[in-house]
């Protein structure tokens, strides 16, 4: 029986491969724009801006820290090169191969948070945008067993606002995540409180309109070849079209080309149906 193709970690694999070719290195989150002109050539700063960002929040001194969710492992390579203790827990196994390549003396735990079996004292757990893939249920008691009393957690992620009613009221949406009312009722019932926080959506915002101008070059390229091919050869733009339509229901291929033509998938709306915060928690006093 023929392996089914794991198209996830193929788009993975694509993707990786262009934001290296772009930028030099696997970084998976968003840039902070501050500053910068919206454009690819600024995509490296941008990130590098957002890291920077986000290891203002470290607590200080040498610390032993869970990267959970750690991406193609670059944000632990630099905190390696700080002289920090890094593990790294992340699900998907093309990823956990990358981790291991470019995070060099991180461990890797090839796995999702939930089923981590790794043991603490951590002194700080990090969610680079993959607090919203975790139930709120599971990450923060989850954080407090693995945590030292010291310990602390650091979050950067996308949180729902009470703008978004769903994908089947309002349509594919950018961001995602939690809805940050759930986020603020689960920490008050739990054994953290939140000791710093900041809005960084306006600055984030710009990343989903680069992201929609690289779908529109690659949309237009397929637009102009299919008008093409349509006009000199409709027998085979006939057949072509049959073909796509046994893989993509009519469904799909609106959504896709949505996604490739169009232009409601924007910084705006983004900013409007999402926070996106960084945050540090501590234990209760």
């Amino acid at each position: 029986m023929a392996e089914k193709i794991d198209t996830r970690a193929v788009g993975l694999d694509v993707g990786l491969a262009f934001i290296r070719w772009l930028t030099g290195a696997e970084n998976l989150h968003y840039g902070l724009w501050t500053g910068l002109d919206i454009t690819a050539g600024n995509l490296k700063a941008a990130q590098e801006a957002y890291t920077a960002k986000l290891f203002g929040y470290l607590p200080e001194g040498r610390l032993r820290i869970l990267d959970i969710g750690g991406g193609a492992g670059e944000t632990a390579k630099k905190l390696l090169a700080l002289g920090h203790q890094v593990e790294i827990v992340v699900p998907s196994a093309f990823l956990a191969a990358r981790c291991r390549e470019n995070a060099t003396g991180a461990i890797v735990h090839e796995c999702t948070f939930e089923d981590f079996t790794g043991q603490g004292p951590f002194d700080l757990c990090l969610f680079s945008e993959s607090f919203q893939y975790i139930p709120v249920t599971e990450s923060l008691p989850k954080c407090a067993t693995l945590l030292s009393p010291g310990g602390q957690i650091l979050i950067a992620d996308c949180f729902r606002t009470e703008a978004y009613q769903g994908r089947q009221a309002q349509g594919p949406q950018p961001g995602g995540g939690h809805r940050l009312t759930t986020f603020r009722e689960a920490v008050a019932g739990s054994a953290f409180a939140i000791l710093a926080e900041e809005d960084i959506t306006d600055a984030v915002a710009p990343s989903i309109d680069l992201e929609q101008q690289l779908f529109n070059v690659i949309g237009h390229g397929l637009t102009r070849v299919s008008d093409e091919i349509r006009a000199k050869k409709p027998g085979a733009h006939w057949t072509l079209s049959r073909f796509i339509g046994l893989f993509l229901t009519k469904r799909r291929r609106t959504n896709l080309m949505q996604r490739l033509n169009g232009s409601s998938r924007n910084g705006a709306s983004f900013k409007h149906f999402n926070r996106y915060l960084m945050l540090r928690l501590a234990r209760n006093a």
